[in-house]
């Protein structure tokens, strides 16, 4: 154990020992494992936490100190805890060979402490290899100090995590290697010559030639929403045939948190016919909103809360490349228990389009024979015209796909009569219509679904100076030998990005890829630039930049350490999209962001309406 390494346990052990007359000191034992689990009715092994499928959840109130006990009994792996969204030391923040943190040798233990700092929805995973995928994650749920009303809209009867995650049969390491060989490995929905018809039909033949041919030389498939399928969708770690259940009374308040666990799924989420009013964004209050439906990016939370009638409800948390659904249900537990799994309608894939790419309709002018795929991640797209999309309410969109399928006139409900022949998928497939576009959900025709701009913090920012420097991060990858990059190189080969201490940043996303990216910040919030006023601006610990599109976040970098700055797809960090951003006294030759003008400063500012929402 390195001198470094005892004198900041020996400095955690003091503050909390100094701290505890003052504060709750809450205390839990985690044992890692691997045990055999049976989740889809084959046995495989898996990690455990306590010996659960998926780690048990943890709770405390802000201004406890934690101290958490992590034993590590698996055989012949390395470990880790990383407690996502939380403000802690950087040696507590979980990430091997950052801020002085080894890892947890088998046979191993560490022990986490750290004061309790904020409250919210959060969780917490492995920082080691796949394990993440493998098991080891759980919900983490933070109480608001108890002599703190909560307010009005936040107040609830009751109180459920609903945690969402993705379980595969093969290992994280099989599936890493699987994609290795081919990142098309797990492409089954590629398009039919039906699909190529229906494109013919619309636009004409030789449009649907140019576009077929530019995506053959680009080496893409417009049906890559994930590089992972075969997944079985997991809510509280039941499958929905399991169908997860969360209790109420009529016209009570609900709560529910919901917690995006998976390694590599984004979830369209609704309650039909019935209303949701977002109250919390990653773990952070925010100003209350109506929502018929949400999409939520790997790692993100939302807290919701509802107000159920009489009847039963359905959660349906369906994944955006239309393979299948996490389901539960509301239960009324004045009626009858629905013994059956609710049956949800599957609603069409959306197919990936130029415009997904950071093109507009005069990309079919250009000469893409003379193009290759390397030239493509080289591009700057942060001088393309994109749409104003955080400004869209998409709920009002003509969606091409609408005239085919109008989703209003379905009956959600859950009732008795529902068709159980397909209790296997606990779904029924729409394959008949496709719509165009990453961000097309398919919400129906006067459904209001959550978009970024819609998010304002509740209470005025504390920092509200203008960003003084401008910190770009590029991503990028090569689909062809499965690497994503930022900023062109992979983590094992980059360097350090480097902030002066206390100064107040702007990053930019810039996403060169075709595929949405959840880029996640360890030890601070970014707040969304997403065309409200700096003191409403939301703040986020986890930010969704879609295909070929730019976003941007403010910073003030008040965390002395080494934060790790990564896309939250698994097998996308694995593969090389991580740095580590350190947060110091630096010289201005150090530093990796570029000062900002005064006068670009103030462009910057008026440019805040071209930042992009989840959809």
């Amino acid at each position: 154990m390195s001198k470094f390494y005892q004198r900041a346990l020996f400095l955690s052990a003091c503050t909390l020992c100094s701290n505890a007359v003052f504060a709750a000191v809450k205390e839990y034992h985690l044992t890692i494992a691997e045990q055999t689990v049976n989740i889809t009715g084959k046995s495989v092994k898996r990690i455990t936490v306590n010996g659960q499928f998926p780690a048990p959840l943890l709770e405390f109130e802000e201004g406890d100190d934690a101290v958490i006990h992590v034993h590590n009994q698996l055989k012949n792996q390395d470990s880790s805890i990383h407690w996502h969204g939380l403000l802690l030391p950087g040696l507590m923040d979980g990430v091997p060979g950052f801020n002085g943190f080894k890892v947890i040798k088998p046979q191993g233990h560490f022990v986490y402490q750290f004061k309790v700092r904020q409250s919210g929805t959060y969780w917490y995973h492995a920082h080691s290899k796949g394990q993440e995928q493998d098991g080891l994650y759980g919900a983490l749920l933070i109480h608001p100090q108890t002599k703190q009303p909560l307010p009005a809209h936040e107040r609830a009867d009751r109180d459920y995590v609903v945690m969402l995650s993705d379980f595969h049969e093969k290992s994280s390491n099989q599936i890493q290697k699987d994609l290795k060989i081919s990142a098309e490995f797990y492409q089954n929905q590629r398009e039919t010559l039906a699909d190529v018809w229906r494109q013919t039909q619309r636009d004409g033949l030789k449009a649907t030639w140019s576009d077929r041919k530019m995506w053959n030389q680009m080496r893409m498939l417009k049906t890559d929403l994930s590089d992972v399928t075969g997944y079985t969708f997991l809510m509280n770690g039941k499958t929905p045939e399991q169908n997860w259940t969360g209790k109420f009374k009529p016209n009570e308040k609900v709560r529910l948190r919901f917690i995006n666990a998976s390694a590599m799924s984004f979830y369209d989420v609704r309650i039909p016919n019935l209303k949701m009013m977002v109250v919390s964004a990653d773990g952070q209050p925010v100003k209350p909103f109506s929502v018929d439906e949400f999409r939520i990016g790997t790692a993100e939370t939302y807290d919701v809360v509802v107000e159920p009638k009489a009847a039963h409800y359905a959660i349906e948390a369906e994944s955006i490349d239309r393979s299948g659904f996490a389901l539960g249900r509301l239960q009324n537990e004045l009626l009858p228990t629905m013994q059956m799994p609710h049956v949800a309608q599957s609603r069409p894939r959306a197919l990936l389009t130029m415009e997904d790419m950071g093109h507009g309709s005069e990309y079919l002018d250009v000469d893409h024979s003379k193009m290759n795929h390397a030239a493509m991640s080289e591009m700057d797209h942060s001088k393309m015209n994109h749409t104003a999309m955080s400004e869209m309410d998409h709920s009002k969109m003509n969606h091409a796909a609408m005239s085919e399928m109008d989703h209003s006139k379905k009956n959600h409900a859950v009732t008795s009569d529902i068709d159980h022949s397909q209790h296997n998928t606990a779904s029924k497939k729409n394959d008949s219509t496709v719509v165009y576009g990453w961000a097309n959900a398919s919400t129906p025709v006067g459904h209001k679904a959550l978009q970024y701009a819609d998010l304002q913090a509740l209470q005025p920012q504390k920092d509200t100076r203008e960003p003084t420097s401008e910190l770009v991060i590029r991503l990028g990858g090569t689909m062809e030998r499965y690497i994503w990059t930022i900023n062109g190189k992979k983590f094992s080969e980059a360097e350090p990005l480097q902030v002066q201490y206390g100064e107040r940043i702007r990053i930019k996303f810039i996403n060169d890829s075709m595929m949405a990216h959840p880029m996640h910040l360890h030890g601070m919030f970014m707040q969304l630039e997403n065309g409200q006023t700096a003191k409403d601006l939301p703040n986020k610990h986890t930010i969704i930049v879609p295909p070929g599109k730019t976003v941007t976040a403010l910073l003030t970098a008040d965390e002395l350490g080494e934060w790790a700055i990564h896309c939250h797809l698994l097998y996308h960090m694995s593969a090389g999209m991580m740095n580590k951003l350190i947060v110091a006294h630096v010289s201005d030759d150090q530093r990796s962001s570029t000062p900002i003008a005064s006068n670009e400063g103030k462009d910057s500012a008026e440019q805040k309406g071209e930042q992009h929402a989840h959809h």
